[in-house]
């Protein structure tokens, strides 16, 4: 039976399930807009590879359990997930107007709903001995910046938490692994949003990366396992403290 990847999130999509369904993966896209979905999943079809849309919610961490289920249910299990859900309406703010409430809201999809879903995928993995999650996340997550707060302090917890899953299933077959992403997506919802607030503020002006790029990084991380983080650019990997 051919492997199947959960890509959750279109940020990345299409672009990761082409990837992966060029090594013969079959691939469930799950974003909240079901129109989209089924135009990814009808290109892809004209490509040669099998994909099924789950339209869902990953702001609500609750919804995952019957989410997995109902993929394992069309598929009959899943290798890989590639998480990376963050779209047009996931906003910067300035460490000094951050608010709980901001935090709150952007809590569930950063990084309740991820860990959820490793829940539901890991008793699954742990019985093959083998399984893959891969997270896509912003350059903040890792190094702080001025006025581009409320993403980074709730991604940061989110990469501590993978941070330590890599760690703990290190010998067990299952992979954890962090694309952690310093440029804009080329032809993502996100992308013209985050433009215009790295222009407003007083920080670094990040280029735009091809999405079939970072799927190729996917791919790398996916085959090696080497790694527990991997930036894009490289260039932007932050130095250790002296």
């Amino acid at each position: 039976m051919s492997k199947v990847i959960a890509v959750l999130g279109a940020g990345l999509g299409v672009s990761v399930a082409r990837r992966f369904g060029r090594e013969g993966f079959r691939v469930a896209l799950v974003a909240r807009r079901k129109d989209r979905l089924d135009t990814l999943v009808e290109v892809l079809a004209g490509e040669g590879i099998e994909a099924v849309a789950f339209s869902a919610d990953l702001s609500k961490p609750a919804e995952v359990p019957a989410l997995v289920e109902a993929i394992r249910d069309r598929f009959g299990r899943i290798d890989v997930v590639a998480y990376g859900p963050i779209g047009g309406d996931q906003g910067f703010t300035p460490a000094a107007e951050l608010d709980a409430s901001t935090l709150e809201a952007l809590t569930p999809l950063l990084l309740l709903t991820p860990v959820e879903v490793v829940r539901a995928v890991l008793p699954e993995w742990t019985e093959r001995g083998e399984g893959t999650f891969l997270l896509a996340q912003g350059y903040s997550a890792a190094q702080p910046m001025p006025h581009l707060s409320g993403l980074g302090p709730v991604m940061a917890a989110t990469r501590n938490y993978l941070y330590s899953l890599n760690a703990e299933l290190a010998d067990t077959g299952i992979y954890a692994g962090a694309l952690t992403i310093a440029s804009l997506i080329a032809r993502s919802e996100v992308s013209a949003a985050a433009q215009a607030a790295f222009e407003s503020a007083d920080g670094p002006h990040f280029p735009i990366a091809d999405p079939d790029d970072l799927a190729e990084h996917y791919w790398d991380m996916y085959t090696k396992r080497d790694r527990v983080e991997q930036f894009h650019p490289e260039s932007l990997t932050p130095r250790a403290p002296a």
